[in-house]
């Protein structure tokens, strides 16, 4: 008996060793199944770019009306919704393009104490979560990436204090003696800042960028809060959009020279998602390209901002070149006017309006590309060349800028809310040379100083003194500088404001026979999007806790817009 327990217990190892030979199979030491932290970040960045030009151009460009369909009755025009991932890969960027890859890459750089790299990690899971809660309201928090299909969902308040939670340890490690990080890879990888390596690898540049990178995603967050009693009493928040924004990008640099724009080479042209060929262009240009003959149209308001009576919110009628009032001289390199037949439209400047469309057959409103029909020559940041180096921005220091004079005028600090809006208007000018002349030759010429001095001192576009300076002021100048790229925060400022066509002079409220939804006979406006579908496959339970299947979800307003803390 003794003789057989030894017997079967060595049979016992001899299965155990065979079963982890025969696993050994797969394990190749050459071809090493994980890899450094360093080498995910480039796929992450291209599609934290590629994914948020998505949403945009399915939904927040039309809700903001910053670039519309050229077919009537849009349905996001008319501020509906619909099912499927429109306005969702957000969801698809946080939980599966960044998801277990993030993860796995701060987990590589915590085992060899790559502080940089552990730092990076958390940035980018804080810009991911803002983003998407900022789309969403609720979102998954606490279970996410579990192994798991159903989810609880945390709200708001829970995810912004996450937010500053990982914004506070991103910063804690880059203040960390960092000796495990490859830094020469991420000359490469890092296709946002990788370019401010010097040939010796120091990182004092390259580290202070992602500092400034962070206090972005802090700023914008607290300037969101403008309703909340705290933004002006209590926990001060205003303070804190102020004090991020003299951290942030600018606050040395007064011009964009610092802006966190994603790099594409633009060596091979967008495709189509559907085959996962994503090429190397910009994505706005690339993704634009695929859906621009349907929904790649200028908008009216830009039009409107940049031809005239922006102050007033009194349109110029069929503006060209020469009739324009503004003299705005962003105008000639953001957008184009039409190119007709007839003597009374060419050369005028017209976008879509809200819900109209450009519905002849001979279409005649330019796209984003700078023209109706193709050949595309490109423009602004959509330039389509593969020559040009477009970039796509996250961030910029215009933007900030007008995001600090809010927050100074919404204290009565006039004074400080005039500098920050000369100095926004003048960021904008530098940022439209820097990032938005990549178009074919001839490319336009840089707007020059001469320019600049002469619309600053047009009282009818520019308030002259804080004394006449209005809140309106700031925003419209803030929908310029964010017009084609930043659609998130152009939503957000849209939603905080509750729709204000006071402050927004150019955007167009809603006839009541375009709205979508009404309630109560009222127009209804979107303040949310529905999650990925997915979740109403497999999460149903969890939605209706929120709401989330009911046909007025997208209508209720999320937290950060209301006047609760």
């Amino acid at each position: 008996m003794k003789k057989i327990k030894i017997a079967f217990l060595i049979a016992l190892l001899m299965v155990g060793s065979g079963c982890k030979k025969w696993l050994d199979v797969n394990t190749d030491p050459a071809s090493p199944q994980s890899s450094r932290a360093e080498y995910f970040l480039g796929p992450m960045l291209a599609m934290t770019a590629i994914t948020t030009t998505q949403d945009y151009l399915g939904a927040q460009f039309k809700y903001t009306q910053n670039i519309m369909s050229q077919s009537n009755n849009d349905v996001y025009e008319r501020h509906g919704y619909a099912t499927g991932a429109t306005g969702a890969n957000l969801w698809r960027l946080v939980y599966i393009h960044y998801g277990h890859n993030l993860e796995e890459m701060l987990k590589q750089a915590q085992s060899k104490e790559a502080y940089t790299m552990i730092a990076i990690s958390y940035a980018l899971k804080a810009y991911g979560y803002q983003m998407l809660t900022d789309s969403h309201g609720p979102v998954i928090l606490n279970d996410a990436l579990k192994d798991q299909l159903q989810f609880t969902y945390q709200d708001q308040p829970e995810v912004y204090a996450k937010v500053r939670e990982w914004c506070q340890l991103a910063l804690e490690n880059l203040n960390k003696v960092d000796s495990g990080t490859q830094i020469p890879v991420l000359k490469t990888a890092d296709s946002m800042f990788g370019h401010t390596i010097p040939s010796d690898n120091t990182t004092v540049v390259y580290k202070q960028r992602w500092r400034k990178f962070i206090y972005a995603i802090l700023a914008t967050q607290y300037s969101h809060l403008t309703n909340k009693p705290d933004f002006k009493t209590g926990k001060l928040y205003a303070d804190s959009v102020i004090k991020y924004v003299d951290l942030s990008f600018g606050g040395t640099t007064l011009n964009a020279s610092e802006d966190p724009t994603i790099n594409f080479d633009n060596l091979t042209a967008y495709v189509s998602p559907a085959n996962g060929n994503y090429g190397s262009s910009n994505p706005l240009s690339g993704i634009a390209n695929i859906i621009g003959a349907t929904n790649g149209r200028v908008g009216q308001p830009i039009v409107n901002y940049l031809t005239g009576g922006s102050r007033a919110g009194v349109a110029v009628t069929n503006p060209t070149i020469t009739t324009a009032t503004s003299k705005d001289p962003r105008l000639t390199r953001m957008i184009n006017p039409m190119v007709t037949s007839s003597t009374t439209t060419n050369g005028v400047y017209r976008g879509v309006v809200v819900t109209d469309g450009d519905t002849p057959t001979a279409k005649t409103i330019p796209s984003v590309f700078g023209s109706a029909l193709a050949p595309f020559p490109g423009k602004y940041l959509y330039a389509m060349t593969n020559a040009d180096k477009a970039r796509y921005p996250l961030y910029s220091y215009a933007q900030l800028q007008f995001a600090k004079a809010e927050a100074e005028w919404e204290k009565g600090n006039t004074g400080a809310a005039f500098t920050a809006y000369i100095n926004g208007i003048r960021g904008h000018m530098d940022f439209v040379n820097t990032y938005g002349r990549s178009t074919p030759v001839p490319a336009p010429t840089a707007i020059s100083a001469t320019e600049i001095a002469t619309y600053l001192a047009n009282s009818a576009e520019v308030a002259q003194n804080a004394s006449t300076l209005t809140l309106a002021d700031i925003m419209g100048q803030k929908y310029i500088a964010q017009w084609g790229w930043a659609g998130q925060e152009q939503w957000c400022d849209l939603r905080k404001r509750h729709y204000d066509p006071t402050l927004f002079k150019f955007w167009r409220p809603l006839d009541q026979n375009d709205f979508w939804a009404t309630k109560a006979g009222i127009g209804q406006y979107v303040y949310r999007i529905r999650p990925l579908t997915t979740e109403y496959q497999y999460n149903g339970a969890e939605l209706d806790k929120w709401g989330g299947r009911l046909a007025t979800y997208v209508y209720q307003e999320t937290w950060f817009s209301t006047d609760v803390n």
